[in-house]
């Protein structure tokens, strides 16, 4: 299936391992232009240089993104050198989830402040494209409860909401706003890697809550991710699109 992403300009925050990577490795593959930006600028500089041998034109820098000044001039200077910004995939997350004040804001600042900084310093230039679409992620910590209350919970359930209210406010502009909400995703480096090799327990009360007797890996959440950003999905927007191979029970209607 043609995607319609050839000469596509998209930009991933925390794009250098596990689901943003993945995000950025499927976009590259699908023939898009591609920035992405990290913290550590090690990283970038090795994801950049990895993605531009898959054949796509790759930038990237390092970027904090709850530096609002420092995340508003790098997409300006993304817009400039790819020629514009047609996708927006806000994918930095603080994976905050101790229960205490400096967590919380860790969390808002990063999860959320951190999106909404993303698409607000994208919007100009979403708007030029024929195509404009943001992706948001999220999570199915959102959406059932899980672990007791965490930031991360709830943070993730707040960017749900607010990729709904982007949707109704972008469509009669010719944009569009989803969210996409992975299970429980293995890779070496993530917290299911880490949890494997130093919290073995809970990493196997975790493996039996899925019924595919699997967790999910970061490019199964990437191909729903980049299908939602792309021009195949013209009429798919306000969507939350849950990809956790059935852990989670509730009913989505």
């Amino acid at each position: 299936m043609d995607l319609g992403l050839k000469g596509k300009k998209a930009i991933v925050t925390g794009g250098t391992r596990g689901i943003g990577r993945a995000i950025v490795e499927r976009l590259a593959v699908e023939g898009c232009d591609v920035a992405l930006c990290a913290r550590n600028a090690d990283e970038v500089d090795a994801a950049v240089e990895a993605v531009q041998k898959l054949g796509s034109h790759c930038v990237g820098n390092s970027v904090d993104v709850t530096h609002a000044a420092d995340l508003n001039s790098w997409v300006a200077d993304v817009a400039g050198e790819l020629g514009g910004i047609d996708i927006l995939i806000p994918n930095v997350s603080a994976l905050a989830v101790s229960n205490e004040e400096k967590s919380w804001v860790a969390g808002f600042d990063t999860d959320i402040m951190g999106s909404f900084r993303a698409v607000e310093a994208a919007l100009p230039h979403l708007e030029k494209s024929t195509c404009g679409a943001i992706v948001l992620i999220a999570s199915t910590a959102a959406l059932e409860v899980y672990l007791g209350p965490r930031p991360y919970n709830s943070m993730k359930a707040a960017l749900v909401a607010y990729g709904k209210g982007l949707s109704r406010d972008l469509a009669p502009k010719g944009m569009r706003a989803n969210v996409v909400s992975p299970g429980s995703i293995y890779f070496d480096d993530g917290v299911w890697g880490d949890a494997k090799r130093n919290s073995p327990d809970l990493y196997s009360t975790m493996l039996d809550r899925n019924p595919m007797g699997r967790m999910g890996r970061p490019e199964e959440v990437a191909n729903a991710v980049v299908f939602l950003a792309s021009p195949a999905a013209s009429f798919i927007t306000g969507a939350n699109l849950v990809v956790d191979g059935a852990l989670t029970q509730r009913i989505q209607y």
